[in-house]
């Protein structure tokens, strides 16, 4: 690709992790045109992008050829997928160009793992990583030691997880949730963590820790950490899923040692914090989808923290 300036559609857009890649790609130099898109106009995202516009949702027997037929009269280059609908979809179907666009998601292997919370487990525990016991609803009848944590196979987020503390709790939510997982309950005395990874192609490995606090589900509150032990198995778990691109890798840091929950194979809702630390992983899967060198990484914002706010919209 030998343009100067690339002209980027954002899909999804209208929620918190699209507004946040709208902010940093209104700020990245190599962007010519931005185009936003979302299934609905009532969000902050218009706002942010100044060519918006109402899309499809992926359901849609139109959702490709519409996609198709603006990225041609848009000229863009590149397409950056952000609901996980859209996502899991695009995964499923194995489609990496929309036109002449390429996409910019991560690669299969961790979008197969990380949208299904089970295969997550099994690939950790096949892959001799720390894992958490995780089992299929449906295949469990009884339970030896409560709490067990209950979530959606494939949802995303905390509004699907409960935490079941006795039998009745149990099976009152595996009446009516045949798709979920029972998974071992850890303990957080030392934390919570949400992790930045990227992986080049040429294997180029960059991470980010962060201890967080949620507020509503999301992280409200972070701090910047090091540590030797969770960054060396953010980078085992980057080799073994042969990964290229970003994902978002959360843990808790147990008495035997950090144990991976979830793996989210996209870019995180803490990607603006990220970026403002200087872990600039939109821009660097941009510059490694031209060819180009990656942009430097300079680990310097260990103790620098976070707080997640909002701001207000009128028209």
């Amino acid at each position: 690709m030998t343009k100067d300036k690339l002209n980027i559609l954002v899909t999804g857009c209208g929620g918190d992790i699209g507004q946040s890649v709208g902010k940093i790609l209104n700020e990245y130099g190599l962007v010519n045109n931005l185009y936003g898109c979302d299934i609905s106009d009532k969000n902050a995202a218009k706002f942010i992008y100044c060519n918006f516009f109402l899309g499809l949702p992926c359901k849609d027997p139109n959702y490709i050829g519409n996609l198709e037929n603006i990225v041609k009269e848009k000229n863009i280059d590149f397409v950056i997928p952000i609901s996980e609908p859209e996502l899991r979809f695009l995964s499923k179907e194995k489609i990496s160009k929309i036109g002449d666009a390429k996409l910019i998601l991560a690669s299969a292997r961790a979008l197969e793992v990380g949208f299904d919370k089970l295969n997550t487990a099994n690939f950790l525990k096949k892959e001799n990583l720390p894992f958490p016991i995780t089992y299929s609803i449906e295949t469990v009848d009884t339970i030896e030691k409560f709490p067990v944590i209950l979530k959606s196979r494939t949802g995303s987020g905390s509004s699907n997880v409960s935490i079941a503390r006795d039998y009745d709790t149990f099976i009152s939510i595996k009446k009516n949730n045949s798709d979920f997982i029972v998974q071992e309950f850890l303990e957080d005395e030392n934390g919570e963590y949400t992790c930045g990874v990227f992986r080049s192609k040429s294997g180029i490995i960059r991470t980010i820790i962060l201890k967080r606090e949620l507020m509503g589900g999301f992280t409200g509150y972070g701090e910047v950490v090091e540590n030797n032990e969770i960054d060396k198995l953010l980078r085992d778990i980057a080799k073994k899923l042969q990964l290229i691109g970003s994902i978002n890798i959360q843990l808790r840091l147990t008495s035997k040692g950090p144990v991976v929950f979830e793996i989210n194979p996209r870019f995180s809702s803490t990607v603006r914090f990220r970026h403002l630390f200087g872990f600039k992983d939109v821009e660097w899967s941009i510059e490694d989808k031209l060819g180009l060198l990656i942009s430097d990484y300079e680990e310097t914002s260990v103790g620098k923290k976070l707080y997640k706010g909002f701001n207000e919209y009128i028209q």
